[in-house]
Order: C-alpha cells, then structure tokens, then sequence
C-alpha cells in the first residue's frame, strides 16, 4: 500500500537539544589537553576497560594528549556495566581528586563513567544506592555537582551524544540480593565533549567493530521511523546513514584505510546527533528486540540487532496502517530507484549485514530458543523504547513472535 512520508505525523515539533563539543579528526586526540584546558578542567581519570587499559595503541596517545591533565587509569570497566564497578570508580575518583572523567572505549565504559558521576554528585553510600537501584531499576541523579565527561569511543555503536546510561547490579556484588537491570537518565549526562580519532577505531578489533557498527547504523533506521522524528534529525539521519551505507559496504569489501574510517565516524556521528534529548529518544522497536534478546542471554547487541532487523522492517512494512518511512530510507540507502522501496531497503540492510559478517540467524547466535519465544516477545512488548515506535503500530505478543519466528 502506498502512504503518505508525513501522513499520520504531526508536523508541530520541539526540539531541545544541547550536545557534546564535537572534535573529529586523525590524530584529534592530541587536543585533549587544550580541550580540558578551555573548560577549566585539570585533573582527568581515565574510565575504560582492561584491554583498552593495556594495549599501547590505545591507552598512550589518550596518556600523551591529556599531558599533566592525567591523573590515573581506572581500567575496571566490563561489558556487564556493573553498578560496583561505579562504585569502585567513585572511590578511585575521590582519591585521585580528579574533576573530569575520560571515557575511553565502547558504550559500556561510557555507561560506567556516567553512573560514577552520577554517585560522586552525592554522599550515599553505596548500599544506599544499591537498595535504590534495587526497588526502582534506575537511580536518581543529583542536580548539581555531576562530574563532567569526556568521551573517546573506539566502537561504532553510537552512544556517545547520549544522556542515558545502563547498569547491572549482581549478587556477587554484595550489595543486592539478585540480578538486576536498569538504567540513568537526565540531561546533565550528556559529555561536555566527545573526540573522534580515526586513529583509534582502527586499533580495535574487527569483530567488535562489526557488531558496533550495526548497532550505530540501526540508530539511524529508527530515527527516521520513530513516532518523535523530526526535521532536524530527518536530515542528520539521512546523511548518517548515506556516509554509513558507503562506509560499511567499503568495510565489508575488506577496505581499512583511514577514508573509510572516516567515513564510518562520520555517519555515527551524524546518526546519533539528536536522538538523545531531555525526556525522549529516537530509540525504538529493534532497539526493544535487541533488549529483549540480550537482557536474559549472552547474544551481543549488535549481532542480536544484525538478525532481527531485516524481519523487523519487513513486519513494519507489512502494517497498512503504520508509517515507517520507507520512501525516505530508500533515499538514504541509496535504493530510491528501486520499484519497491520496502523490498530495496531490506535488501540493503541485509546485504549491509551480511558485508559486516554477522549472523543472520537466531539459531547461530547464543540467544533464545523458540520455546522462550513468547515471553521475549512479551518482553520486547512491554520495553520503554516501544514508545517510540512508527505511528499507527499496534503490536501484539503474536506479532512480535512471529518476527522472532521468522528471525530463527
């Protein structure tokens, strides 16, 4: 059925939105230095995990731009984003007198230097925290007193111009009774300023990469779909995912020159350039079934994002009466001349995929088996990013089953 781009979209919209300082360039993270000097800052912790800590590449041009600005290297963060790793940061941060907290890595590490930003803004103590996080699922954030943050990713998954963070809390910890999964949400998390080093990206895995990298592309997908697009981030969107499409296909024809970097960042920027604002997020139905599939099982997110969002696009082109835009992400996607856009752009997305070398199945991926269908679907229902779904969709448990069905 033909639609309407805007026919069951409201064409009023407010958009608030107050972003990092963006640095972007090969060798950016040279400017770290006068970067924390502009902002009066002049005592940095570096937040990230393990094997950023320890690989050279990484760990000493972030040691050589921040100069006499650093002050230590917290590398204790893990894909888990534990709340006692926050807590341990918060410790770490009071005993270094640091006043800015250098994110350096994937989301993950991002996630964990908010929340100890979060904690450092207050003296509860950490099983007050706990018991918070423990009977809310997220915890509250101070009005004053947040330490500022500074992010250098070196994933593609687009979580950096964000002022949400997620957190995990676990038994072993000792501060709560079971395994727990929340979030943080509040404007003042968005880092002052995030770097984009070319450089860097290069340094990491390529698998890792890959499963970033359809998370960041999918951020683009949703936000051209979601109930709260708007004109602003129609056009970031767009761009984003015409520089991913060229990026990601040259990535997946074994291209790795500093072009093609640049190009991928580019787009990851441009993707994620307002989707997280005071309130709201673009953030919508495959982000709830990339939720629902790896809150509960050891499937990464972005190879859980990479086998369902072929069949999720298709579902959403299948509803007669839902909105999903394909008009305009085949104009993104470089497919506008195709007779059938919806086919075209799935096509396109699946051929992205596949160039990317992630699975394309539910059965080859460490997720559910179709007996746990029904309450992943019931999951993937009842998440908060459904909210943001495309106008005029209705789903029900069996819907979002079949999808799962049709993913397996």
């Amino acid at each position: 059925m033909t639609r309407s781009e805007s026919s069951d979209r409201d064409r009023a919209f407010r958009f608030e939105y107050e972003p990092a300082t963006i640095r972007f360039g090969t060798g950016s993270v040279a400017d770290l230095e006068a970067e924390l000097a502009k902002r009066g800052l002049e005592r940095a912790l570096v937040v990230c995990g393990s094997t950023v800590g320890n690989t050279p590449a990484v760990i000493d041009p972030v040691r050589t731009g921040l100069g006499d600005r650093l002050v230590g290297v917290f590398d204790e963060t893990t894909p888990k984003k534990r709340l006692a790793t926050a807590i341990d940061g918060r410790e770490r941060l009071r005993m270094d007198d640091a006043d800015v907290l250098v994110s350096l890595g994937g989301g993950s590490s991002l996630d964990v230097a908010k929340i100890i930003s979060t904690l450092a803004a207050s003296d509860r103590t950490a099983r007050e925290v706990a018991a918070e996080f423990a009977e809310t699922g997220t915890i509250s954030v101070p009005e004053e007193g947040l330490v500022p943050i500074v992010a250098i990713p070196t994933t593609l998954a687009g979580a950096d111009l964000s002022t949400v963070a997620g957190v995990t809390a676990a038994p072993e910890s000792g501060v709560v009774d079971e395994e727990i999964g929340g979030g943080v949400s509040d404007p003042g998390l968005m880092p002052e300023a995030a770097v984009y080093d070319p450089d860097l990206v290069a340094t990491t895995p390529e698998s890792v990469l890959a499963g970033s990298a359809m998370n960041g592309f999918d951020k683009g997908l949703e936000t051209v779909y979601a109930s709260n697009a708007t004109p602003v981030t129609d056009a970031t969107a767009r761009h984003g995912l015409e520089k991913l499409e060229d990026g990601l296909r040259a990535f997946g024809d074994g291209d790795r020159d500093t072009e093609t970097f640049e190009t991928i960042l580019e787009g990851i920027v441009l993707v994620q350039y307002g989707i997280s604002r005071p309130g709201e997020t673009t953030l919508s139905i495959v982000h709830a079934f990339g939720h629902g599939l790896t809150r509960t099982y050891d499937v990464q997110q972005g190879a859980a994002h990479g086998v369902v969002v072929p069949h999720v696009l298709e579902y959403l082109f299948e509803q007669e009466d839902v909105d999903a835009r394909s008009g305009l992400l085949a104009n993104a996607l470089g497919v506008d001349d195709a007779a059938d856009h919806e086919a075209a752009v799935v096509e396109a997305v699946a051929e992205i995929r596949d160039g990317l070398g992630l699975p394309s199945r539910l059965r080859d991926v460490e997720g559910p088996k179709p007996e746990a269908f029904t309450a992943v679907a019931e999951a993937i229902l009842a998440d908060p990013f459904m909210a943001n779904a495309p106008p005029g969709l209705d789903p029900t448990v069996d819907e979002l089953e079949g999808v799962l069905e049709a993913a397996w």
